[in-house]
Parts: structure tokens; C-alpha cells; sequence
């Protein structure tokens, strides 16, 4: 299908090359269209891995044997296919990922769990093998691509390109960091999100790199809805080559780990404002900031109460600042709330204050306010000290156009 680009996209940033990484494309045709569906990440000997992977119980084989694979901590390579998520598949949707871990081991002469595999697209279709062969064949021979185009290659129904990168310094030295990321439809992350790779020439031990990862995820990518739906296919993946020769990071208490963590979560936060940018339909970018709640963790909940709301974000598509739409979510939520000392604002113009309607309300700012691409809801449930941010888009009939005919 042919999409109109996001009115909310932003350009593909200018991303320098990772030591340790060599990222090649291909055509492996795995729908009916003329486009790159294939990224191959090719990685130096000892490149630390670290992941997190969806919750969703119907998950892909990939996601299972990338489990497996973190778990030892290592990596060689990495192949993204797009437009079959390989999921709901059973043992033949394994032998394919077996053949492409095989091939592209027997290339680099590591083992096959050095080796990871990422699909995405249409469920309860098994990869088709003799595709998979050929394109991993031409991806490993092909001349090598920039990381704009190695996020094209694993887009869906994405409309435009997603990457970040930043910078820290660890001791005297300067290290990288650069990811990419598809999604922008079923994205509602428990404790990943769509397909997304990090990649860096930072020296960090696989414990550390797993613990950096999870707390990034934690105030990221778990924190971004388009539509409440979890995919089958969620995961996040963090390598790191060790060729920028910095001593190596294996806890918070060495020098310039402070620094790395900021940068990750940094490149993260970028690549999950990203997505929702791109959600299917969405017209606006939606903040919604939760405070005075039980726990972090509760405000993290009622915010996503809020941003999965069909009403809230039909409202908000339409310009409509029905607060009572927003005492709604907050109530059905399950966490601890109160009536009487909820407050409500839209754009820092506060509509309600401790369970009241503001006196002289104004509506005109906010309907101003709710006019821009980005709008902000700030929450102040009055009973705690937790607060979360969470993000999210609006509902639109481009969501179900999309939607009602993505199989064709």
C-alpha cells in the first residue's frame, strides 16, 4: 500500500559509522514490492549483546531464540526481515531461523547463536526458506549501506526513516552511539518495543549493557502507545564492539557509566518519540504527564490509561478538550486514584483543579493549544509523590484505512 509520509516525520539525522559494525541490505522480496526488505548488521569478534523482548505469549520464534541467544551474551551478526513476522508458525517458522543462523554462521565461522534474527510483518505466515536463502546470500556479498538505508530495509507500514545518535565520553575517551527502529502500528511495548538495534564501539561488559538497557526501556519504549496493541514480535537489541578501546564498563561505579546510561537512554527516547511520530493515522504527538500519584509505577499505569483511550485520542484529533474523557481514564484504570483531588490540564492551562471544573474556565487557549501537532495533558492525581511521562498519538480514520486492508 502506498502511505502518505507523517505530518509529524523528522529527518533521518546524520550518523557517523560504528568500528566494529558493517550493515549490508538486500532483496529478499518477502512481499509483493520492489524495495530492500533485508538489513544485515555484520559485528566485530566479541561485540557485547544485551535485549529486551515483548510479553506477548504468542510470540515468534525469533523472539524465543533471541532470548537464548542474549543470554550467553554475544554476538556476530544481526538480520531483520521485513514484511513476514515469521510468528504463529511453529516448527517451520524454526527451520527458517535455524537455515539463516547456519548460513550466515558458516560465513563468519561463529556459531549460530552468535547470531540473531529479527522478523516483522504479516502473522501466521512461515518464513518462506528458499527467499530467506537468497537473500541473506546477496546480503552477505552486497556492497555496504548507510544506516538510513538499513532502516528502510526493516520498515513495515512505516512512513519515513528513524534513527538517533549521541555521544559520551568514558574516561578520555569518546564513544558512539547509533540506533534505528521500526514501527508505527500494534505498539503498545511491555517491555520492548517494535524492532529496534542500538549499536556502539563502547567497551561495556553484557551485564552492565543488560542493565543500562532495561532501565532505558523502563522510561522509553514502555512508555509509548499507539493502539494498546502489544506485537508478537517486540525487541530491542544493544551492541556494543568494544572498539573504541575505553576501559571496560561494568557497573555504575566506574568512571563515565553515568554518562554512557545517559546517552543510551538518550538515543532510546528518540527512537520511541519516533515511532509514535509515525503512528499509523496519527496526526498529532501526544505528551500525557502523570503526577501526585501512589508509585512511579502507578503513574506509569494511569498514564497509559490515558494514552490508549479511543475516546481521549478521538477527542484530541478532533481539538475537543473534553477533560471529563480524561477522568475517565484515570478512573478505569485500577490504580489508586481520587475523585476529589484530581486535576486536569491541557497544554499548562488547567481545566479542573482537586475535583473541581477551574472557576471562569477558559476553553479558548486550550482549543488553540489543541490545534498545534503536539499537545501536552498533565494529570495531577493529588495523592502521592509518583509521576510518569508517558507518549502516545492520536486516533484518526487513518488508522483504520491502514489497517482494514494491511494483509493486501
Amino acid at each position: 500500500m502506498d502511505l502518505e509520509t507523517s505530518p509529524l516525520a523528522r529527518p533521518f539525522p546524520d550518523m557517523p559509522a560504528i568500528d566494529g559494525v558493517t550493515l549490508r541490505v538486500a532483496r529478499a522480496r518477502y512481499k509483493n514490492w520492489d524495495r530492500a526488505d533485508l538489513t544485515y548488521a555484520e559485528l566485530a569478534e566479541g561485540t557485547a549483546l544485551a535485549g529486551v523482548f515483548t510479553r506477548n505469549v504468542c510470540c515468534s520464534t525469533e523472539v524465543e531464540m533471541g532470548r537464548e541467544r542474549v543470554a550467553k551474551g554475544r554476538a556476530r551478526a544481526l538480520i531483520v526481515n521485513a514484511g513476514n513476522s515469521n510468528a504463529f508458525t511453529g516448527y517451520r517458522g524454526r527451520e527458517a531461523v535455524e537455515q539463516i543462523t547456519g548460513q550466515v554462521a558458516e560465513q563468519l565461522g561463529c556459531g549460530p547463536e552468535e547470531v540473531l534474527v529479527s522478523s516483522t510483518g504479516v502473522i501466521g505466515v512461515p518464513l518462506p526458506q528458499d527467499k530467506a536463502r537468497d537473500g541473506v546470500s546477496t546480503a552477505l556479498t552486497s556492497e555496504p549501506c548507510t544506516w538510513e538505508e538499513a532502516a528502510a530495509a526493516i520498515g513495515t507500514t512505516d512512513t519515513f526513516t528513524k534513527g538517533a545518535t549521541a555521544t559520551a565520553m568514558i574516561g578520555e575517551t569518546k564513544v558512539t552511539l547509533n540506533g534505528i527502529i521500526k514501527g508505527s502500528g500494534m505498539i503498545a511495548p511491555d517491555m520492548a518495543t517494535m524492532l529496534g538495534y542500538i549499536f556502539t564501539d563502547a567497551a561495556v561488559e553484557p551485564a552492565f549493557l543488560q542493565e543500562c538497557l532495561s532501565a532505558a526501556n523502563k522510561r522509553t519504549y514502555s512508555c509509548i502507545t499507539v493502539d494498546s496493541d502489544t506485537s508478537t514480535s517486540d525487541t530491542v537489541l544493544a551492541f556494543a564492539t568494544g572498539k573504541a578501546a575505553n576501559a571496560p564498563l561494568t557497573s555504575f561505579d566506574d568512571p563515565g557509566a553515568d554518562a554512557f546510561m545517559a546517552a543510551l537512554e538518550d538515543v532510546c527516547r528518540e527512537l520511541a518519540h519516533l515511532v509514535v511520530r509515525d503512528g499509523e493515522g496519527a496526526s498529532k504527538f501526544i505528551t500525557v504527564s502523570v503526577s501526585g500519584a501512589q508509585s512511579d509505577d502507578s503513574a506509569r499505569r494511569v498514564g497509559l490509561a490515558i494514552a490508549n483511550s479511543p475516546l481521549v485520542k478521538t477527542a484530541i484529533a478532533g481539538g475537543d478538550a473534553n477533560w471529563g474523557r480524561v477522568v475517565m481514564a484515570v478512573g478505569k484504570a485500577g490504580e489508586p486514584a481520587d475523585r476529589d483531588t484530581l486535576s486536569i490540564a491541557f497544554g499548562g492551562h488547567w481545566a479542573a483543579k482537586n475535583g473541581l471544573p477551574v472557576e471562569d474556565y477558559d476553553e479558548g487557549p486550550v482549543a488553540k493549544h489543541l490545534q498545534g501537532d503536539e499537545v501536552e495533558i498533565t494529570v495531577d492525581l493529588g495523592i502521592g509523590n509518583g509521576h510518569a511521562t508517558v507518549w502516545t498519538c492520536d486516533l484518526t480514520h487513518g488508522y483504520i484505512s491502514i489497517n482494514a486492508d494491511y494483509r493486501s
